[in-house]
This record gives C-alpha cells, structure tokens and sequence, in this order.
C-alpha cells in the first residue's frame, strides 16, 4: 500500500481540497483526506494521528479560515516534527488565498494556486515526487551520495527484467562509480510479477524483486566489489521469487581520474539502501 499524502486544511475549503485530490489521485498519488477516509465510530482524533504519523507528505493548505484553525495547528505540529526527525518527510504549504503566512512557510518553497490552478498542481507533483517515486531517488551520506533508477519490462520471450543503475559520487575524489544491474526471471517467475502487478502495482511488484535479491546477495555474505583500473567487474546471483528463478548480473565499474588508489565498493550496501527507500515509500514493513 502506497504511504498517503495528507491533506490538512479547513472545512471551508473543500471544494478545492477534492478537487486537488482527485487530481493527484489522477497522477497515481494516494491521498488521505479525512471525508473520504473516516467512518461512523471512528475516533477521530486517533485516526487523524495516525494518518499524520504515516503520512510521506503533508499538503497545508493555506486560507484566512485554515491559519485560525486549531486542528489545522496541530496536524501541522506533527507535521513539522516529523519532517524534522526523519529529514524525508515533506511539508509543503499550498496557498489557496491571500492570508497571513504561518511562520513555519516563509522560507519554505509553496505551491501558489491563487490565480492557476495548474500551476499550482505541477509545483505540488513536483514538491512531493522525492517521497512519492519509488523508481529513482538519492541515497545522501557524508562522505558520497548515490543517485538510482529501477524500471522493468518484459523481454521478446515474454519474461520480466528488472534493470537498476547506480552513480556513486564522493564530495572529494576526482571519480565515480557506475553500478548496473540486470534481473532476469524465468516464466514462473515472470507470472508472480504480473500477478503482483495485477494484485497491486508494478512499483510493489518490483519491490518484491529487490527485497527477494537483497536477501539472496545477504546469504551469500557481503557483496564487495574490488576496482583496481578501469576494467569491469561482474557478479551473478541467483534467487528464487513465487516458485519461479531469478538470475541478477551485477557490473561495476569506475571512471574519472585515476588516483592511484583502489577502490572497495559496498554493492550489497547501495542494493540494500535502494530497497529501504522504496520501502519507505511504499510502506512495506522490513
């Protein structure tokens, strides 16, 4: 399941907050509005904090009504605390009319949709799409950062392949690192994934692949790969999914300057840090 983007907002602007939403539904966005979401005997209060505390983003929208909001005030505290603890939690403001700006907005980015809508549509699509894409992000660490993609097909024989690239980056070497891996899975293998797909969407089913490849790379042991030159090192790491069998080519490579030193590449860590990040986008328990 998709983690939801919360909407907080007044009452009295809920004609554009379904609006808004249906829109990013549109766009394969799971949204949490409270109408669409809250039953007769739910608590209210609880069911609200949850979906705070589970959110991937948290939409404000901002009006004269919404600012004197105190259920507003205190969604956007958890907001807020959130954003801070965990560093990927989005809160973005969206401003609907002219009122006095919160102080948590002013130096943020916001979407304006006083006089565009669309305009004010994009900048949100484009403000929450780094905890809403499970297919690309950016691992951040102190000393280097990882930049990833994963896509998936069908080949000519009508079996799935999953293909990731990784760019390794450190702040202070004159070099990067290229990752490339290729899943290919047989013809039972390439059902499951249809089946995931069909049961809930590509992204989860792609998941699923990756955790079940993340796991088989961690029963081997650590996955290291040692670039001495220029030269490509390749691994192979066969894995089992839904009764079918996977194959993954795994190749690594440097470029840039040569320093003189080697390098030691953690590829079972980048594989590893990938499949958290969609985890956490995806809401799939560990």
């Amino acid at each position: 399941m998709d983690v939801p983007v919360f909407i907080s907002y007044s009452h009295q602007d809920k004609d554009f907050v379904d609006k808004l939403a249906v829109q990013l539904v549109r766009q394969n966005v799971h949204v949490w509005v409270d109408r669409w979401e809250l039953s007769v005997g739910d608590s209210l209060i609880d069911r609200i904090q949850d979906a705070v505390d589970g959110a991937s983003a948290l939409l404000v929208v901002l009006s004269p009504e919404s600012v004197q909001s105190e259920w507003c005030k205190r969604e956007l505290s958890a907001g807020l605390l959130r954003e801070l603890e965990e560093k990927r939690v989005v809160v973005m403001p969206v401003l609907l009319r002219d009122c006095e700006i919160p102080i948590f907005a002013r130096g943020k980015f916001y979407a304006d949709f006083r006089t565009n809508f669309d305009d004010g549509l994009r900048a949100v699509i484009d403000g929450i799409a780094k905890v809403t894409n499970a297919s690309l992000s950016r691992v951040q660490e102190d000393t280097y950062h990882v930049d990833w993609s994963i896509n998936s097909g069908f080949n000519d024989e009508g079996n799935v392949a999953v293909k990731a690239t990784f760019v390794q980056v450190p702040k202070s070497e004159p070099y990067t690192c290229l990752t490339e891996v290729v899943i290919i899975g047989d013809g039972e293998a390439s059902e499951e994934f249809r089946r995931v797909t069909d049961q809930a969407n590509v992204e989860t089913a792609r998941l699923r692949v990756w955790e079940q490849f993340a796991a088989s790379i961690d029963g081997v042991g650590e996955l290291r790969a040692l670039l001495e030159d220029a030269e490509e090192k390749s691994f192979q790491v066969p894995f089992s999914f839904g009764g079918g069998l996977m194959m993954g080519f795994i190749s690594s490579r440097r470029l840039g300057e040569d320093t003189g030193k080697d390098i030691l590449l953690n590829v079972a860590g980048i594989i590893n840090e990938s499949r958290d990040q969609m985890r956490n986008v995806l809401s799939r328990p560990a």
